[in-house]
């Protein structure tokens, strides 16, 4: 009986390291991912980008455009009459709304600093803690999760399809192709229950865009 029972946990034991062999590291899946959207070489190759955006909620459908140079990024809508700013020049930033300006707060900033022009390549595989396999809709994903945040990719094309993190969620429903990178056409934010549906179009890879577009 003993060497039955010896027998069987050896075959677990077996079964588990084979599904660990199987299943790619974080690393793996990222630079997957980045080599998906176009390869690294070509992603750090874009210094600027300029895209026009529309963004249907709440009934009604607003248009704005989103610019970035390094890790400094502006993106203005047009809602009802009045503009909608989001600016952070590098260091620090803010989003005036209505009228009323709000600081983006320190952990928003943190991360900005480190933001990169194509966010595929702002991915940082040390800073995910699990590595699993999901089913979503009768699909397989890699389930990469950090700190705070969970990352969906696509085990068949490698491309990132969902993200989730305590502020909301965004789903990518279609990707595009420009100069032979993909950037996200159609996506679904869920901002706090509310759904917000985003289209991007008109996106220029390197168009000349002057430091003075992030001054404060």
């Amino acid at each position: 009986m003993k060497r039955i029972i010896l027998a069987f946990a050896v075959s677990v034991m077996m079964i588990a390291n084979m599904a660990a062999q199987t299943m790619p590291t974080a690393k793996q899946i990222i630079d997957n991912y980045v080599s998906a959207v176009g390869g690294r070489q070509k992603l750090e190759s874009v210094k600027t980008l300029s895209m026009k955006n529309t963004i249907n909620a709440m009934g009604m459908e607003f248009e704005g455009k989103t610019i970035k140079k390094d890790n400094k990024y502006k993106s203005t809508q047009d809602v009802m009459g009045q503009e909608w700013v989001q600016i952070f020049d590098g260091e620090k930033g803010y989003a005036n709304q209505m009228g009323q300006k709000v600081d983006f707060p320190a952990d928003q900033i943190a991360k900005l600093k480190t933001a990169k022009v194509m966010e595929a390549l702002g991915l940082d595989p040390t800073k995910i803690k699990t590595v699993e396999k999901q089913q979503l809709d009768g699909k397989d994903y890699y389930l990469l999760t950090s700190d705070d945040s969970k990352y969906y990719f696509d085990v068949a094309t490698g491309l990132l399809y969902k993200t989730d993190s305590a502020k909301g969620g965004t789903t990518i429903n279609k990707y595009t192709d420009v100069d032979g990178i993909k950037f996200f056409e159609e996506m679904t934010m869920d901002m706090g229950g509310q759904e917000i549906n985003v289209k991007n179009s008109e996106i220029k890879i390197n168009p000349p865009i002057s430091d003075d577009e992030f001054k404060l």
